[in-house]
């Protein structure tokens, strides 16, 4: 439907009382996108799903108690908010960007969903709501990094595969490194489905997983979240180089290295590993050593 002269690009009812529905097919898509004047940016992975199938997975996975606000990253033409709706998930807020696709939205939905126009990589969530969304490609692990410290009950999101592949990621193999860690912080990361590249509108250069984040219960298992960053940024710039070495430069020596990877609990012979064959509790547990430890180093730098 061609905009009308007001500048409106709401959908039109059908004929025979049908209720406005998202664009589901690649044709669709582009036909809705070009009536709304909107361009898929490829330099920020703009795509839109095309599979309602993927979507009800998504939604599927949430799990959440009836009641339980819901916050959807992105609602684009509104394929994956129908999919919310249909399983009857209220109440529910819709974040998107771009004030055409806003538009778009309130008039497919009306009072059924909340629409904000909001940047998600800027936005406060609200606590205790769970979050989904179909994540742009360049934006996703921003996001996810914001998001995954806050705890929400839970987050479901369709994302670049080699994203999901390194928050999921179990120790010793290549995927595995510090986004791994810092989610594994925050609680559990699963991977599911994989979504094809053919299931967008514009086909993207990649295929998505779809993945899940629980969140842990109770404390922390680190003193400190920056310091634990810190070491781990550091020991993964270097993790083609053994952690003898690696930690030794960071932490003011040999000594002091093995002093504290013994109170952190690991096993001998850990100078010969690299990075990625430590699971994240051993990078856990050295954080909480450091932390412990610091006040002693302080009080030998002033003696010295």
């Amino acid at each position: 439907m061609p905009p009308t002269s007001t500048g409106s690009s709401s959908p039109r009812e059908p004929a025979g009382g049908a209720p406005p529905r998202a664009p589901a097919r690649p044709s669709e898509i582009a036909d809705r996108l070009e009536r709304l004047g909107v361009r898929p940016s490829r330099s920020s992975g703009q795509s839109f799903l095309c599979d309602p199938f993927a979507a009800d997975i998504e939604v599927a996975l949430l799990e959440l108690p009836a009641g339980t606000g819901v916050t959807e990253i992105g609602g684009g033409l509104g394929l994956l908010t129908e999919a919310l709706l249909r399983r009857g998930i209220s109440p529910l807020r819709v974040l998107e960007r771009d004030r055409r696709l806003a538009r778009h939205l309130r008039g497919l939905f009306g009072d059924r969903v909340r629409v904000e126009e909001v940047d998600a990589r800027e936005y406060d969530f609200p606590p205790g709501e769970g979050v989904i969304g179909n994540l742009p490609f360049s934006s996703a692990s921003v996001i996810l990094q914001r998001l995954f410290p806050r705890r929400p009950p839970r987050v479901v999101a369709l994302v670049q595969q080699e994203v999901g592949e390194r928050l999921a990621a179990s120790p010793g193999g290549s995927a595995f490194g510090r986004p791994t860690i810092q989610a594994q912080l925050y609680g559990s990361v699963e991977q599911f489905a994989t979504v094809p590249a053919h299931s967008f509108y514009p086909v993207p250069a990649v295929d998505a997983v779809t993945i899940r984040f629980t969140p842990r219960a109770g404390t922390l298992p680190v003193d400190s979240p920056a310091r634990l960053e810190e070491l781990v940024r550091h020991i993964f710039a270097w993790r083609r180089k053994q952690l003898g070495r690696t930690l030794a430069n960071q932490l003011g020596g040999a000594a002091r290295a093995a002093r504290l990877a013994s109170a952190a609990g690991w096993e001998a012979g850990w100078e010969h590993q690299r990075p990625e064959e430590l699971p994240p509790e051993a990078y856990f547990a050295l954080e909480r050593a450091v932390a412990a430890d610091e006040p002693a180093a302080r009080s030998a730098g002033r003696n010295g």
